[in-house]
C-alpha cells in the first residue's frame, strides 16, 4: 500500500509511537540529566520542513493542534553541529548479525527484555524487511508483559529511518505489541533525540510518556532492569566507557554475604545446606506453591503472566533473606507469583544448570521420536539431586496450573514462555532468541509429558533434614 495514501501529508509522525494501555505505575527518567522521556531518532528532513497542520486531529496517541505558529516557524537544524558523529564512529556490520534483536533476560518483575540496536539497522531500502523480522522474532513473547531497550549507539546517516516509516511500522503492530510493552528504555540518547522530543512533546499522549525512559549509562540500565550482569556488544560498552569514564567498565556484582538464612541470590545447594528443606525444596518456594495452589488462586486469570508490585516483592525477599517467617496468606496472588519467579531468576546458577544449557538448546534438533528419551535422560541423570527434586516439584505444580487453563488462560506453552528463561540461561553470553525457542519448547514438552518422564522416579531418595 502506498504510504502517502495511508497517512495525511500533514502528519509529522513521531519516531516511535505511544503504546496503548496504562503502565503499572509511572516510570520517571532515571537520569538526573534528563527531565523528559525520549523519542527514537528519525530522518531530520521532516523536522526541517514540517508540513502545515490544517486543523485539530487525533491520530492514535498523537494530538496535532491547529497552531498557526507551527506552520510558519522554521525548525532549527539539529544536525548543524554534527554531534551524531560520536555515534557513527563505532557501528557494527549489519550483515554479520543473524538476529535483529537480542533477548537480554528478565527484569525485576520477570518480564522478558529485548534489545534493539541502531548499529544493526540496514540501509533505508532494507528497513521494512528488518522491522518485519524484528516483529517475527519477538511475536511469540508479546502476549506477556515485556520490555524493549533501544541502544542508540551506532546509528548512521544511511540507515536513519524517517518519521513516516516509523509511524507506519507502529500502526501495523497488533494490540499485544502495544498493550503489553511496559517500558521502552532509550540508551545513550543524543542531543538530537532531545530536540526531536521537545519538538513533538506537545502532541504526544501522557500514556506514551509513562512508557519511555532515558538511560544515560549502562550502570543506570542495570539498575533499572535489576540485572547485575548485562552482556552487550563491545562497541556499546566501549562507547559507554567513553561517555562515563568515571564509572569504569561494567561493575561486578557484589558477592552475597553468605548469611545462612539467605534464600535469594545464592545457589540451591547453599539453601539446602543451611535451611530446613524437605526433599530439597526451599521453604519460600514451598510457601509460594502452597499459597498459589488454593482454589480461587490457582485459577486466577493471568497468573504468572501479570506482574506483581515490585516494591512488595523486594520487601518480601529482604525479609526472607533476614530469616524472617513471612506470612503470604494476605499477599496478592501476582506478588506471590512474582516472588516465585524472582527466586528462580536470582539463583546463582539456573535450576537446570549451566551444564545442561548446550543440550537443552538443541531440543528442537532432536528427532521427535527421541525427545522423550533424551529429556528423561537429561533430567534424571545430569541434574544434581537438589535440582532434580525442586524441578520435579515445580513441574508438578505447574501441571496443576495448566489443568485450570480454562479459567487462568495459562496453557503449558504460555507457562513455558514465562518459566523457560527462569529455569535456564547461559553462563557465557546473552541467551539469543534462537536459543530461547528450544528452551521454552523443552519446558513445554516436560509439562505435557511429565507423567511419562516421572513414571519411574529412579532418582527418588530420602533427604535428611537437620
Amino acid at each position: 500500500m502506498d504510504v502517502n495514501s495511508r497517512f495525511p501529508a500533514r502528519l509529522p509522525g513521531p519516531a516511535i509511537s505511544s503504546v496503548v494501555g496504562n503502565s503499572d505505575e509511572p516510570l520517571p527518567s532515571l537520569s538526573d540529566l534528563h527531565d523528559c522521556e525520549p523519542k527514537l531518532e528519525f530522518d531530520d528532513t521532516e523536522l526541517l520542513s514540517p508540513a502545515p497542520l490544517e486543523k485539530d486531529v487525533m491520530v492514535g496517541d498523537f494530538v496535532l493542534a491547529d497552531d498557526p505558529e507551527l506552520e510558519t516557524e522554521e525548525a532549527p537544524n539539529p544536525l548543524e553541529d554534527d554531534f551524531e558523529d560520536q555515534l557513527r564512529e563505532q557501528s557494527e556490520n549489519f550483515q554479520g548479525n543473524k538476529n535483529k534483536c537480542d533477548f537480554l533476560g528478565t527484569d525485576k518483575q520477570g518480564r522478558h527484555i529485548f534489545g534493539i540496536y541502531a548499529s544493526r539497522f540496514p540501509e533505508k531500502s532494507q528497513l521494512e524487511g528488518f522491522v518485519r523480522q524484528v516483529i517475527k522474532e519477538i511475536e511469540p513473547f508479546v502476549e506477556n508483559d515485556y520490555i524493549l531497550v533501544y541502544f542508540h549507539q551506532g546509528l548512521k546517516e544511511d540507515n536513519k529511518p524517517s518519521a513516516q516509516f516509523l509511524w507506519n511500522s507502529y500502526k501495523e503492530l497488533d494490540r499485544n505489541f502495544r498493550k503489553n510493552l511496559k517500558t521502552l528504555y532509550v540508551v545513550h540518547p543524543t542531543w538530537f533525540i532531545r530536540v526531536i522530543w521537545n519538538f513533538f512533546s506537545p502532541f504526544i499522549s501522557d500514556k506514551f510518556r509513562k512508557k519511555l525512559v532515558y538511560i544515560s549509562s549502562l550502570d543506570e540500565l542495570r539498575q533499572a532492569l535489576g540485572l547485575n550482569k548485562l552482556k552487550l556488544p563491545d562497541t556499546i560498552c566501549d562507547f559507554d566507557h567513553k561517555l562515563n569514564p568515571s564509572r569504569g567498565r561494567a561493575s561486578q556484582p557484589a558477592a552475597p554475604n553468605g548469611r545462612p538464612t539467605m534464600q535469594f541470590g545464592v545457589t540451591l545447594k547453599f539453601i539446602v545446606m543451611h535451611s530446613p528443606c524437605l526433599n530439597s525444596i526451599p521453604p519460600i518456594v514451598r510457601k509460594c506453591v502452597d499459597s498459589l495452589s488454593i482454589t480461587g488462586v490457582i485459577d486466577t486469570e493471568g497468573i504468572f503472566r501479570r506482574s506483581g508490585n515490585h516494591s512488595e516483592i523486594m520487601a518480601l525477599k529482604e525479609r526472607v533473606n533476614r530469616g524472617e517467617d513471612v506470612d503470604l496468606s494476605n499477599v496478592n496472588v501476582h506478588v506471590i507469583a512474582g516472588l516465585l519467579k524472582s527466586f528462580l531468576r536470582d539463583l546463582a546458577e539456573p535450576l537446570l544448570t549451566f551444564e545442561l544449557y548446550d543440550d537443552v538448546t538443541k531440543f528442537l534438533d532432536w528427532p521427535k521420536e527421541e525427545r522423550s528419551r533424551n529429556v528423561t535422560q537429561l533430567i534424571r541423570e545430569k541434574l544434581p539431586e537438589e535440582n532434580y527434586e525442586l524441578f520435579k516439584y515445580l513441574v508438578d505444580f505447574l501441571v496443576r496450573v495448566v489443568d485450570c487453563a480454562d479459567l487462568n488462560k495459562m496453557t503449558s506453552s504460555n507457562l513455558a514462555i514465562v518459566f523457560g528463561p527462569n529455569f535456564l540461561w547461559s553462563g557465557r553470553t546473552n541467551t539469543s532468541l534462537e536459543e530461547i525457542a528450544p528452551i521454552n519448547a523443552f519446558v513445554d514438552f516436560v509439562l505435557q509429558n511429565h507423567k511419562a518422564i516421572y513414571l519411574i522416579d529412579v532418582n527418588q531418595r530420602t533427604v535428611s533434614v537437620d
